[in-house]
């Protein structure tokens, strides 16, 4: 449970002096920070509000309208509400205004909960809906081994001015008592951060199976269940920090970049073991590496970085996916971008992560976009993924309509480790499964087989005997000739 949270106060009170300045009653946005279950503590690193909606509506506003009277430009202090007034909040594009910024973050930088500027009685009067906007955010912006059960809600009150922070348990009933008061302080956070980065290079062997199984079929589901098998394999993998192994909970003395790397042990041989199993008609083959970076908390024990690591990469893969499949749920019509068949064929217009792999049967190839990284805040960075065909605009898009930062202006201090993104191939085992799913005729057909096979023997022996006797009587022939020319 986090007792104590710290703030970066320097983006911190950069946030209150943008609110201040701004002339809306209420708004709410994304708490980026850390939890450390170990230490007991919450980090705060920055809060990035939700843009509006589709609409042009502010994911927030005041119900039953405070009093304002205040002009534009006019100080805050102005800013009054009746006791009854309350916060109406879009929980959906909130919750969904977490997920494509949960995207964007690194290891060990994650969105750990919400925050609302507004009146102490707007506040008081809506924590259920708070509570559940909160919930809602933590569901769309999830963590992989999610071992609290709570996220933080920030409250900045403008009338008087002060800071407060709430753990907020997500329950499955929200009450009054899912918030607890916690202790909030602000400091220095982001300077005290060591950067770790890791290469991670996979090879991903998942079978497809035939219809009358009840297996997963679409290409996506395949993905993703094979990605969520893998990461538990890749949580008991050894690590190497600079070459030394990670042995121990100790804390990372040393600063500077750190090289981390990761340790499987050798795997079987999917691919060979789904061969062999007759429900099998093919194999997905996903390719490709990561590049990962990591930040720590100076006071978190280096076992904690690797742990961010892995969860960076499952998450990475996880998102590229998901950027597949939500741009086919956009466009149902023409196909999904880097998708070529062998056989240079067109595909059906039904994208290729929805295909059903069991009625595929030639061999077809899936390009996932590649991942880049911009720097943030202090020496950190967050990162973006893009397809084959886009360039580096859409990043500083993203940075400008989800992070709410200033676009990069220099394009080379954008990261671009990836030159593809990883690869996927379907492979077809049509000639190996038929014969399974028609034994009748199969067993029919090798017994004609064997029967030929045997006619043909026989002839071949026949031929080999007449072979043998025309040979003998030409050496007879041969034989007496000579004995009677020397009697003559």
């Amino acid at each position: 449970m986090v007792k104590a949270v710290v703030g970066e106060e320097t983006q911190l009170q950069l946030a209150e002096d943008r609110l201040c300045q701004s002339s809306a009653p209420a708004q709410v946005g994304l708490v980026i920070g850390k939890l450390s279950s170990t230490l007991e503590r919450g980090f705060v690193f920055d809060l990035i509000p939700t843009p509006q909606n589709d609409a042009g509506q502010p994911a927030c506003s005041i119900l039953e309208a405070a009093k304002d009277n205040r002009k534009k430009g006019s100080k805050p202090k102005s800013q009054t509400s009746d006791s009854s007034s309350s916060l109406f909040v879009d929980k959906d594009w909130v919750a969904e205004h977490a997920r494509q910024v949960s995207r964007m973050m690194v290891g060990g930088i994650k969105v750990v909960g919400l925050y609302v500027w507004a009146s102490e009685a707007a506040f008081k009067n809506s924590t259920i809906v708070l509570c559940q906007t909160v919930k809602g955010v933590a569901e769309a912006a999830s963590f992989l081994e999610d071992f609290l059960d709570e996220r933080l809600l920030v409250h900045i009150c403008y009338s008087p001015r002060r800071w407060t922070c709430r753990n907020c348990t997500l329950s499955s009933n929200i009450t009054s008592s899912s918030l607890r008061p916690c202790d909030f302080k602000m400091g220095r956070v982001l300077t005290s951060l060591q950067t770790f980065k890791c290469l991670y290079n996979f090879d991903l062997r998942l079978p497809i199976y035939q219809e009358k199984t009840l297996k997963s079929e679409m290409l996506s589901d395949v993905l993703r269940n094979g990605i969520s098998i893998y990461a538990k394999e890749l949580r008991g993998a050894k690590a190497m920090i600079d070459g030394s192994l990670v042995v121990n909970d100790e804390t990372c003395t040393t600063d500077g970049l750190h090289e981390v790397e990761l340790l499987l042990p050798f795997m079987k041989d999917i691919y060979v073991e789904a061969c062999n199993q007759k429900d099998v008609i093919g194999i997905v083959t996903f390719t490709g590496s990561v590049h990962s970076f990591s930040f720590l908390n100076s006071k978190e024990p280096i076992s904690q970085s690797v742990a961010d690591i892995k969860d960076d990469i499952i998450r990475s893969l996880q998102s590229r996916l998901d950027i597949i499949c939500d741009e086919a749920d956009e466009d149902l019509g023409p196909a999904d971008e880097g998708i070529r068949e062998a056989s240079n064929d067109s595909l059906p217009g039904k994208p290729v992560s929805q295909l059903l792999l069991r009625s595929l049967r030639k061999n077809c190839n899936l390009s996932l976009p590649r991942r880049v990284f911009v720097p943030w805040l202090a020496g950190t960075f967050i990162c973006d993924y893009l397809q084959s065909s886009e360039t580096l605009e859409v990043v500083k898009d993203h940075c400008v309509e989800l992070i709410s930062m200033e676009a990069p202006k220099d394009a080379l201090t954008i990261l671009e480790p990836e030159e593809e993104g990883p690869g996927v191939i379907t492979r077809s085992f049509w000639d190996v499964a038929l014969p399974y799913s028609s034994a009748p005729n199969t067993s029919q057909e090798k017994s004609r087989e064997i029967t030929s096979t045997e006619n043909s023997q026989k002839t071949i022996k026949s031929l080999n005997v007449n072979f043998i006797a025309a040979v003998f009587f030409l050496l007879l022939s041969v034989l007496v000739g000579y004995v009677l020319v020397k009697k003559s």
